[in-house]
């Protein structure tokens, strides 16, 4: 009963504010809510305020006591959703797809999954050496058992 207000809640939240969308909720037996939201252009500090007045405000804490916790999508946390895909277009990405994994750049995204590109030095087709190829896959998101951002300094 408790989940479905907050589903109704939330999606209140976003039609508000379309930019957002939600990444997890979780409410356990204690009713601690926990709301993990993502952002088109990232989630301020605002946002998250924005979202947990909006089920705070419409749910009765004489009638079921609970707690509430609203957070971003921290940038270490895997990307699940093509929506988290698209706004990543340009970074690193580390992907775990059929038991393979691969670094490159995320270049595009559409309805069926995503493009990796990188370079790969490999041996020169013919004499000694190696030489710099550039390398792409296209991943269906089906496919990704895991994905994050790489991180560089």
């Amino acid at each position: 009963m408790l989940q479905e207000r907050v589903k109704k809640l939330l999606e209140e939240a976003f039609e508000e504010n379309n930019s957002l969308f939600l990444i997890s909720l979780v409410i356990d037996d204690q009713n601690h809510i926990l709301i993990v939201i993502d952002g088109d252009d990232g989630v301020s500090v605002n946002d998250c305020i924005a979202v947990s007045r909006k089920i705070e405000n419409n749910l009765d804490r004489e009638e079921e006591d609970f707690s509430l916790e609203v957070a971003s999508a921290g940038v270490s946390e895997p990307l699940k959703f093509p929506r988290q895909f698209k706004k990543n277009i340009g970074r690193n990405l580390e992907v775990r797809a059929n038991s393979n994994k691969f670094e490159g750049k995320l270049t595009a995204v559409n309805d069926e999954g995503i493009v990796l590109s990188w370079q790969a030095r490999e041996p020169k087709p013919v004499g000694k050496g190696k030489i710099t190829v550039d390398k792409e896959i296209n991943i269906a998101f089906d496919e990704i058992e895991k994905a994050k951002v790489v991180i560089t300094f």
